[in-house]
């Protein structure tokens, strides 16, 4: 059982922000127990104050048994996600309960198995979503579906447990520059070449555009060391925001969401693609 107010828990930690999260936790002093799936992930990330442990989010029997180890934690860090991209008509339907299970119910089972050790300690949970939980592009329907009702749990959480004294933030990455920008754009190949040839006519230069934007945004963001320092801060904040945004694109893209009528938001969104058609 590990006993420490001072436990951070991180999930999705085998790379990327979860990775730099991790380590830039442990460097400020606290007990990471970083969530990976792999027994090499573990090794790769074991370090001083790092403890890897195998957790799937989708599997009940890993969440007991994180669950049975923590008795009070300062933070819990929802991160773990995959990257899908695909029409809405397109996308089978698998996939999208696949996407929902990891970017969402993982999420809600985790933060349900981890709420004694955190009301405890009056500790927060720290939501991963990202900037399409404000905002759905073409091909993010799954994605974004899945991080909007992130978005919306959290909302739900923050207002019931504030009187508990834990406190729930969001957290909306832009482009960061990690391993799942290119696993996203090896998924969303992969589901278009196994798109029907109607599909392909209605759908196929649509997609070939948003692999060439995401490969651009994904160059030019922030790296994982600078997103985890915001996550890092809102961890440690004696009044953290209740959403913190990471990226000059996702500042953006948030502000305009609030702001500009749906069509005009349309137009705009419409144009930042038009360069990446072929």
């Amino acid at each position: 059982m590990t006993t420490s107010s001072e436990t951070v828990v991180v999930t999705g930690a085998s790379t990327g922000i979860g990775a730099a999260s991790a380590r830039e936790l442990a460097r400020r002093g606290f007990h990471v127990l970083a969530g990976v799936r792999r027994e090499q992930d573990a090794d790769a990330l074991r370090a001083p104050g790092i403890e890897p442990v195998i957790l799937d989010i989708t599997r009940p029997e890993h969440i007991a048994d994180l669950a049975a180890r923590v008795d009070s934690a300062w933070a819990l860090v929802n991160n773990a996600a995959i990257s899908v991209n695909a029409p809405v008509e397109a996308l089978p339907l698998d996939e999208w309960r696949r996407t929902f299970e990891v970017n969402l119910f993982g999420h809600v089972a985790v933060t349900q198995a981890l709420l004694p050790a955190l009301l405890r300690h009056r500790g927060r949970v720290v939501n991963i979503s990202s900037v399409g939980g404000r905002i759905a592009m073409a091909t993010y329907g799954a994605y974004a579906g899945a991080k909007f009702a992130l978005e919306a749990v959290s909302d739900a959480l923050r207002r019931e447990l504030a009187p508990l004294g834990v406190q729930v933030v969001v957290i909306e990455p832009g482009g960061v520059r990690t391993e799942m920008g290119d696993r996203g754009i090896a998924t969303t190949s992969r589901l278009a070449a196994d798109m029907s040839p109607d599909h392909q006519r209605r759908y196929g230069r649509l997609v070939r555009a948003i692999i060439s934007q995401t490969a651009a945004g994904t160059g030019n963001g922030v790296t994982a060391a600078e997103a985890a320092r915001v996550i890092a801060k809102a961890v440690t904040a004696g009044k953290p925001r209740t959403r913190y945004t990471i990226g000059r694109d996702a500042a953006v893209i948030t502000r305009l969401a609030r702001f500009l009528p749906d069509r005009m938001l349309d137009r705009v969104l419409a144009a930042g693609l038009r360069p990446h058609y072929a």
